[in-house]
């Protein structure tokens, strides 16, 4: 249970104002549809992270829990930093081919979007830090739905409710804990 709310807690904090959120907008306001984006946002993110947690846990396999827990630690203190950075939406999504619908669209937009994603590295780090791969999968994609399902219904108003400076910070500060954790605490 541990494993699901930490990806959970982390992915949905780590998504706010993400290159991803930030799509799901131009999504929504281009199509207007919110039902097919919201169902293409979940299987694009079931099927990246799925992929994600399926390397975490294969990385555990591979590697010793000690040179694991420094990678970890290292990893996590660099999503710290990475989490101050603020994401840009790239033109990407104005070149949507119609051919593929709404639904075709947002996946194929999504899943691409995610790769290198900040919420798809975490997605690798979490599923190799517990080793409850499906829990891990669930807790991140629950967390991008938390995050991205609000803003296609209700718009950029979603990001007006909360600053999203804030939302970075504590966000690092998470991860700076879990990084910390997994330097300091031997597993």
């Amino acid at each position: 249970m541990q494993a699901f709310l930490v990806s959970t807690g982390i992915v949905a904090l780590a998504e706010m104002g993400d290159k991803t959120q930030l799509l799901a907008l131009v999504l929504a306001a281009r199509f207007r549809k919110p039902w097919p984006i919201v169902l293409g946002i979940l299987v694009a993110t079931l099927a990246n992270h799925g992929m994600a947690g399926a390397l975490g846990a294969w990385v555990t396999t591979q590697i010793s829990p000690q040179i694991l827990r420094w990678i970890l630690g290292a990893s996590f203190l660099a999503m710290a930093v990475w989490m101050l950075i603020p994401d840009k939406l790239d033109d990407d999504a104005d070149q949507a081919a119609p051919r593929f619908g709404v639904f075709g669209t947002t996946v194929i937009f999504f899943f691409l979007a995610e790769m290198g994603d900040k919420t798809q590295i975490a997605t690798v780090m979490l599923a190799a830090r517990y080793d409850a791969y499906f829990a891990v999968v669930a807790g991140t994609t629950l967390g991008m739905m938390l995050a991205n399902a609000p803003v296609v219904w209700l718009g950029e108003r979603v990001t007006r409710w909360l600053p999203l400076r804030i939302v970075h910070i504590v966000s690092a500060l998470i991860f700076a804990g879990l990084g910390l954790a997994a330097l300091l605490v031997g597993n």
